[in-house]
């Protein structure tokens, strides 16, 4: 173990400035500790994977909202009735969702032991002061189960509140100050070491050298600080070890009773006590003397939870809308002022495509703003590659009251040079450079990090030193359309895209997951949490690495490139789907009413299947971000809560201890693993999103990702109309597509323009018919195979650059009308709506 950087530093987290238990939907709950008591009793007719011999079983319990350390029964040999009559004693959360895994195993000599099942059940099942014997069955066939007993008793004076919005909860943090004085390192003659540890702390282990040497005077050598969970209980371990050469094993002291740690427990501490002193028993040298000390830490946190938009935003909404206001008063010819609520919320959707998608945006922003419209638009939302337009754009604060003809310009000459010099021998100085920076700046460096690099080499071809809050700057007067980008968190390893994904959007002030309502300031992104604290400040990345995070295209795995070329998804389900069953007997299903959660059976896959199902799911090139839900743990109904449930997308879901406030990192990738497209954080409840203009820059299948959004939106009870398409318009594509349901006021309408090449081939602007000699530029192939514009080139002759802006500018001109009626009936749905309010208001007012 190595010394811990910051060790000996209490927590000094940057606090933000909103108060999470004011809006926000966050509340402050009643909360008890209790004890649960689980007896492994004993297993039947167990039968192993063993042809010859009978099994040799023992049972792992692994309960990680309790901060324990995996427990074990003794292995039972030679026996298909194993019988443990083993008690294990668990300190757990009264409003956290705990979840025991009972795992059961055939200890094998001289290889590793067969993982026979594995029994996942919810602690909400067992009564308050009750005996509960749960008799699982593993295998009706064979009439294999497995036999525990569950008690659960409050712990005597643990009531207290916690803060939650429903899915999250955040118990008390404290800190343990351990000091060693320095008088203490006179003792020992050889070069020491005082090796602690906490069990579930967010520095897990510290190393204090107790050897005098030229460092040893340095106060950060003789403290260390572990932040855990006050609530949960857990234990410091302290040992002194004995140091060599790097190239020597260090060992333990032995105490007298043969244990080579000294265990204190710190749910006996309290904050409120002064120090306390300790020994710890050395070999053959006199005990160490050390002094502990409890410290409560802030109570406000450093993560927002709750699923409202931020302060920010909404005070960026309010200067927005009256800009917008004015702009649709104007381009609609309204004879009165546009006020308040009676403003629609227009935003633009751009989809991933490479630059493709790139080159096109900046066209049809142009186009809006050419149209007199961009000024009406409130949000900007993108992936993948559009996401490298709006980056570049709002580096200047005032792009959108600007011409962008500069900016296309300035586009075009970096699309048409040769991008062989992004791969020279000095370029490939400067990013190695630039990892290591990066790396020493807190990041966990991948071929990611790398990638942004490259990007930022063919799309600048110089170091950009912005960032993503410095388009804070682009927002400060309401002047520009709030940019949005979007990225979605999967697992690494063993789960396919499509079983497990999580929204996660970025924007100037926060990065969030939806799912959650968790979101930490853009500043902070690298950085490091716990438990909704800031514990240690990295710089905020360049907007180069989040490109490259954005437009990740690789950290695919074999089924999700399966998925993206066939839209099958059903097809290697015999290979990695995981034998889960519901085994909840029938007075189980009685008490569930209050758990919820089903007892489920895991049946480990044969080694071919999980051979298979890691090839097929692995993803060999991936990158890693520090996961701020660390140290969070999941609410008891965090599945019952509405804005989780509109987000709940995957069986994991209901698998709490898989799901992200568990896992150590997030592994953020591009939206178009699963849809192409940027619509979920437009659909976010709270920003009240009227109109989407929806720009699709996918070269064969143009309609694809607002069926795929419309299907999914479908399913998870989210407002999206309707997308009906006849055989005819899926062969022959429109310009413009208009989406609406006008019985539900909830849903936007959306306007959506694929990338083809239909009426342009005659005219050249609306209403202008091409001349003969001018008929081959209306010839732009985005359709066929040799299409200039597949996904993978990046370096466009002028004339293909050209065409493409053309072509887009002119099928967003034609449709001028569509988007003015969209407009005018959404103006028309907010005054009604504005209308209908006010009446309900003076009824209420004159009830009262």
């Amino acid at each position: 173990m190595s010394h811990t950087p910051g060790a000996g530093r209490l927590y000094s987290g940057h606090n933000t400035n909103c108060d999470l238990r004011v809006g926000y939907l966050v509340e402050e709950e009643e909360a008890f500790n209790y004890e649960l008591t689980v007896k492994v009793i004993k297993a039947q007719n167990i039968h192993g994977t063993d042809v010859v011999t009978k099994p040799d079983c023992y049972v792992c319990l692994w309960l990680p909202t309790s901060l324990s350390d995996r427990k074990r029964t003794k292995t039972v040999w030679n026996s298909r009735e194993p019988v443990w009559n083993e008690i294990f004693h668990f300190r757990i959360h009264s409003q956290v969702k705990n979840i025991l895994e009972l795992s059961m195993f055939d200890e094998d000599v001289g290889t590793s032991d067969d993982h026979l099942f594995t029994v996942s059940y919810d602690v909400g099942n067992v009564p308050l002061n009750e005996n509960v014997v749960e008799n699982f069955s593993l295998n009706k066939e064979f009439q294999e189960k497995l036999q525990v007993e569950f008690t659960l008793v409050v712990i005597p004076e643990s009531q207290k509140k916690v803060t939650t919005n429903g899915v999250l909860v955040c118990p008390e943090m404290v800190a343990l100050q351990v000091e060693v004085p320095k008088q203490n390192k006179a003792f020992f003659k050889n070069k020491t070491e005082l090796a602690l540890s906490v069990q579930g702390s967010f520095e897990g282990s510290h190393n204090i050298p107790l050897q005098p040497d030229s460092t040893s005077q340095l106060n950060s050598h003789e403290t260390a600080v572990f932040h855990f969970s006050r609530d949960l209980g857990t234990e410091l371990n302290a040992s002194v070890c004995r140091v060599y050469s790097p190239f020597d094993v260090t060992f333990s002291s032995e105490t007298e009773n043969g244990s080579n740690e000294t265990v204190i427990p710190l749910n006996l501490i309290s904050p409120m006590e002064n120090e306390i002193n300790v020994q710890i028993p050395v070999k053959e040298e006199k005990p160490l003397d050390a002094q502990i000390r409890l410290n409560e830490c802030p109570e406000k946190l450093d993560v927002r939870l709750g699923f409202d938009l931020c302060d920010k935003e909404k005070i960026f909404l309010q200067k927005r809308q009256r800009l917008v206001g004015n702009t649709l008063k104007k381009v609609l010819q309204l004879e009165e002022d546009l006020v308040g609520e009676e403003i629609p919320v227009v935003a633009v959707m751009a989809t991933g495509g490479g630059v493709r998608a790139m080159t096109s945006l900046y066209s049809h922003l142009y186009g809006l703003q050419n149209m007199g419209l961009l000024d009406c638009v409130t949000y900007i939302a993108s992936a993948s590659g559009s996401t490298w337009t709006t980056t570049k754009l709002y580096e200047d604060p005032n792009w959108s009251q600007n011409n962008l003809s500069e900016a296309i310009n300035n586009a075009k000459k970096h699309m048409t040079r040769s991008k062989i010099n992004c791969f020279s021998v000095s370029k490939l100085k400067y990013y190695r450079k630039a990892l290591q920076q990066a790396a020493q700046d807190g990041q966990k460096t991948s071929f990611t990090d790398l990638w942004g690099l490259i990007l930022e080499s063919m799309l600048n071809n110089k170091k950009n030193e912005s960032k993503l809050s410095d388009q804070q700057a682009a927002l400060e007067n309401g002047q520009n359309p709030l940019p949005i980008y979007l990225a979605i968190n999967v697992k690494q390893n063993k789960i396919s895209t499509l079983d497990f994904k999580e929204w996660c959007e970025f924007t100037p002030y926060e990065v969030g997951l939806l799912k959650y309502g968790a979101f930490i300031r853009t500043e902070d992104f690298w950085s490091e949490f716990f438990m909704g604290r800031l514990m240690k400040k990295h710089p905020e990345p360049r907007i180069c690495f989040l490109q490259g995070l954005w437009g990740n295209v690789f950290s695919l795995n074999l089924v999700d490139t399966w998925y993206l070329t066939t839209q099958v998804d059903t097809f290697w389900d015999t290979w990695i789907k995981d034998g889960i069953k519901d085994i909840d007997e029938e007075n189980i299903r009685v008490r569930r009413e209050s758990a919820r959660t089903k007892t489920s059976l895991f049946t480990p896959a044969s080694t071919l299947s999980d051979f298979c199902k890691g090839v097929l799911t692995n993803r060999p090139i991936d990158g890693e971000q520090h996961n701020f839900l660390r140290g969070l743990y999941l609410h008891k109904d965090y599945d019952q809560q509405p804005q989780f449930s509109i987000w709940k997308d995957s069986s994991l879901d209901t698998f709490p201890n898989t799901l992200t406030p568990l896992a150590d990192n997030l592994c953020l990738v591009d939206a178009g693993y699963f849809i192409n497209a940027s619509f979920p954080p437009l659909l976010h409840q709270e920003r009240k999103v009227d109109v989407i203009i929806s720009f699709d820059y996918t070269l064969d299948t143009p309609l694809q990702a607002v069926e795929q959004t419309c299907n999914y939106c479908t399913t998870q009870g989210i407002g999206f109309p309707k997308v009906s398409l006849s055989e005819e318009e899926r062969k022959t594509h429109k310009e413009c597509y208009v989406f609406n349901d006008e019985d539900n006021d909830s849903c936007p309408t959306v306007l959506h323009f694929p990338l083809v090449n239909d009426t342009f081939q005659k005219f050249k602007e609306p209403g202008v018919l091409r001349s003969p000699e001018e008929m081959s530029d209306g010839d732009v192939d985005v359709t066929g195979a040799f299409s200039p514009y597949f996904l993978t080139n990046f370096t466009y002759s002028e004339s293909d650059f050209d065409r493409l802006l053309k072509l887009t500018q002119y099928n967003l001109a034609n449709n001028k009308e569509l988007i003015l009626d969209a407009l005018r009936t959404a103006v028309q749905r907010r005054k009604a709506r504005n209308r209908s309010s006010k009446i309900h208001q003076t009824q209420a007012q004159k009830k009262t």
